[in-house]
């Protein structure tokens, strides 16, 4: 297939899969044109329909017809760009690092956006700072009057959403704590290696440097606590912005025989805080509910079921069964007391 390039993507600087997708295409050297503004109103004036599900960013990729066809959901499409375009793979050749990757994904994906969101929208001056700061990356030229409107329908809407994450008085603890310790954990991790799985980034650092892009460089609260609790966090999130000049090499990812014990910890968390919601918010999809309830932390904690971090679930486990034994072995004694296991036991 003959691809059009650049590719074209549309979303927004406060939108951690935005920035997640732009830094992949500039690592990966994939030429790409960046579309800002409301991207209702440029789909229109490319004569494209929405889809079924509005998130950002929103890829225009060319379809097995030919034809352009607006795609959504980050972790996909990387793979997809991982068979359209081979140079500068972000998938690790071995089966058991792939899975690791492909965890430390999901986990930013799906739990550190937790984070962002309460960040963004739980305390006052920060879902004031974002209510200001929003509505102008759809047009910076609006009126005073427009600009009023809309911060205040953007206000009202993110905060009312809180709940959909998880977010609220009860679990906020549950959240900053999470938060702090990724932030000690991530401090630690890079006195040992540049990057997540080594000396180039792999698709989970990518995910994690969206989620930061955020809380470091737009949420006041956040920002100020990453700055205290890790400055190379804040580093890592810079340099992330453009990796297009690193030359990585297959040895660059760690062995086994290299695997850092501030790694473990890592998975350690994702064990503490990400395993129980993932568990059960499946448990409750499965048996029709529309609320799930769990211990995580120690604490109490109640959302809305979701159907795609139960789809979240069946993918991680369909990486850990796509495996080899040897591969397996791997990561079942990597993950070994880290609580990650439970995520596929009985399968």
């Amino acid at each position: 297939m003959i691809h059009r390039y650049p590719i074209q993507l549309l979303g927004a600087i406060p939108s951690p899969y935005t920035r997640k997708m732009l830094a992949l295409l500039r690592y990966r050297r994939i030429p790409y044109k960046m579309l800002w503004g409301d991207p209702k109103k440029v789909l229109k004036e490319l004569g494209l329909d929405e889809p079924k599900v509005l998130l950002l960013p929103m890829l225009l990729l060319q379809s097995s017809r030919g034809d352009l066809e607006v795609v959504c959901d980050s972790t996909p499409i990387m793979r997809r760009l991982e068979t359209e375009h081979l140079p500068r793979s972000v998938i690790p050749k071995s089966g058991w690092l792939a899975f690791v990757d492909y965890l430390l994904e999901d986990f930013a994906d799906e739990w550190v956006t937790k984070c962002m969101f309460h960040f963004r929208w739980h305390f006052r001056k920060d879902a004031d700072n974002a209510g200001t700061l929003l509505p102008l990356y759809d047009d910076i030229r609006q009126s005073h009057d427009e600009w009023a409107d809309a911060k205040a329908f953007i206000m009202d809407r993110q905060i009312g959403r809180l709940g959909i994450v998880g977010s609220n008085k009860t679990t906020a603890h549950i959240i900053e704590s999470s938060y702090v310790r990724l932030l000690e954990l991530l401090e630690a991790h890079f006195t040992e290696q540049p990057f997540l799985l080594g000396g180039r980034p792999g698709a989970s650092d990518f995910a994690m440097y969206g989620q930061l892009t955020q809380l470091i460089g737009l949420d006041p609260t956040s920002r100020n606590l990453s700055h205290k609790k890790s400055p190379r966090a804040v580093v890592y999130t810079g340099l992330m912005e453009d990796q297009s000049g690193l030359e990585p090499d297959d040895d660059d990812w760690i062995s086994t025989e290299d695997i850092p014990s501030t790694l473990k910890q890592i998975l350690r968390e994702v064990g503490r805080v990400y395993v129980p919601a993932l568990l059960a918010n499946y448990a409750a999809k499965k048996a029709g509910q529309l609320v799930w309830e769990a211990e995580i932390d120690g604490m109490h904690w109640e959302q809305s079921t979701f159907s795609y971090q139960a789809k979240c679930l069946n993918y991680i486990r369909a990486e850990y069964a796509s495996m080899g034994d040897f591969d397996r072995s791997i990561i079942n004694g990597l993950f070994s007391g880290t609580g990650c296991g439970e995520l596929w036991s009985g399968i």
